[in-house]
């Protein structure tokens, strides 16, 4: 059995779950409280704002709320190659949710991947990331989701098929792959980093896609946060993948990016190294935008504190293909992000030394060339105009001759982008 788990990467797309495509701010959207923004909540003397700051690092309400779902009652189909897992709710009603749950069930599925009746969970639930999480914050954290208005709604049963199904094999890549502990403080780095390492590893759980995976869907611890693959549910029998990109301070990754640049891109999703779009806005409009300031710093000084950890090859085109790829780019593209790959501060960010141009997965930067890109909603302060989609004025082939080109010019470095590569994100 674990043979076939092996063949058939059981647990790989579970851990990049599509979240559900929403756009207000949790206060908006919960229930009739008055609660100041979430930005002030973090210190709190009351433990439900406490919680209701956590649930936002968290961004729980992406994963727990369906499209046109209420608000944290579960239901968001998560459509994988091996069969379909529902999120759960997570309300306050005793019977479909979690308000029957003691504080202590609630811990140990947080910090074990347990439910309340002992059942493994699987770990689309990042659980391996909430394990470093401080009891004191889960115990707010549970006083938000009791307050949280109940809902009876039962998200539908798991569509999963052998041996997938069978839960108790969680035990065995738990042993393999999960290690239950909490984060422990550097005594070497500043207040400020450790803040920032304790969100971008726990609650916040970067990891989830910003690491690649073995076959397994482990973590390779050794190159954490340098990049992985997320899986966005875009219809019902249609999976885009996108790049996570390699957030250490690599080439292919924020090496060009200081800490203020990464601090303004979480939040408001726009920076001088790059604007967001795809699954990255959600993020940004539901969870980082909504943070303190001190925190959005603290993730950011983390962040340009990682070591270097390169993945992307060094390629070389065929000339002929490099020309081919560079007529294509400077008629389409050069405009905005200018002949020497620089970009136009006041039109299109940078493509030389770009983090999504070089990811080792290419996913992302075909699908911005095909579908355009969009920015967080509300449009942010200085963002770029917004990037037409190019998918039926270029074909695939001119799309990986663009890609290529982008990924071996001015000093990038990224693999090879086929044909084939393009037509799957069609």
């Amino acid at each position: 059995m674990l043979t076939s788990l092996i063949q058939l990467k059981p647990l790989r797309y579970l851990m990049f779950a599509t979240m559900a495509l929403s756009f207000l701010s949790l206060p908006d959207i919960i229930h009739a409280q008055d609660m100041a923004s979430t930005s002030t909540m973090a210190n709190s003397e009351n433990p439900v704002q406490r919680g209701l700051y956590l649930a936002t690092a968290g961004n729980c309400m992406a994963c727990h709320t369906a499209h046109d779902g209420e608000p944290f009652a579960g239901g968001l189909a998560m459509k994988t190659e091996f069969g379909v897992i529902y999120s759960t709710n997570i309300t306050s009603d005793p019977d479909a949710g979690i308000g029957s749950w003691t504080e202590e069930q609630f811990v140990r599925a947080m910090h074990h991947g347990e439910s309340a009746d002992g059942t493994k969970l699987y770990p689309a639930f990042p659980y391996p990331s909430f394990t470093k999480v401080s009891e004191a914050d889960l115990k707010d954290l549970f006083a938000f989701f009791k307050s949280v208005a109940p809902s009876s709604y039962a998200p539908p049963e798991n569509e999963m098929g052998f041996p997938f199904n069978q839960r108790a094999l969680m035990g065995i890549w738990n042993a393999l792959f999960f290690d239950s502990e909490r984060y422990v403080v550097d005594d070497s780095q500043s207040e400020q980093w450790n803040r920032g390492a304790y969100l971008v590893e726990g609650l916040a759980h970067c990891g989830t896609c910003h690491t690649p995976r073995n076959a397994l869907g482990g973590k390779e611890d050794d190159r954490a946060l340098s990049g992985g693959t997320y899986n966005d549910r875009v219809a019902e029998d249609k999976i885009r993948s996108w790049s996570a990109v390699n957030l250490t301070s690599a080439p292919d990754g924020l090496d060009a990016w200081s800490a203020e640049d990464i601090a303004a891109y979480l939040k408001t999703g726009h920076s001088s190294m790059a604007g967001s779009f795809g699954p990255m806005n959600e993020v940004i409009t539901l969870s980082t935008s909504q943070l303190s300031d001190d925190d959005i710093q603290a993730m950011a000084e983390y962040l340009d504190s990682l070591p270097p950890i390169e993945r992307a090859p060094q390629i070389e085109m065929d000339p002929a293909d490099f020309r081919a790829g560079e007529l294509i780019y400077t008629i389409h593209c050069g405009t905005c992000h200018l002949p020497t790959g620089l970009g136009d501060s006041s039109i299109g960010p940078a493509v030389a030394g770009s983090s999504i141009v070089q990811a080792d997965d290419p996913s992302s930067l075909i699908n911005v060339i095909l579908y355009g890109a969009t920015v967080p909603a509300p449009s942010p302060p200085g963002a770029w105009k917004t990037m037409d989609p190019f998918g039926e004025k270029l074909d695939d082939d001119e799309i990986a001759l663009l890609s290529t080109y982008m990924r071996s010019n001015w000093g990038n470095r990224g693999g090879v982008v086929t044909e084939a590569d393009v037509a799957q994100q069609r």
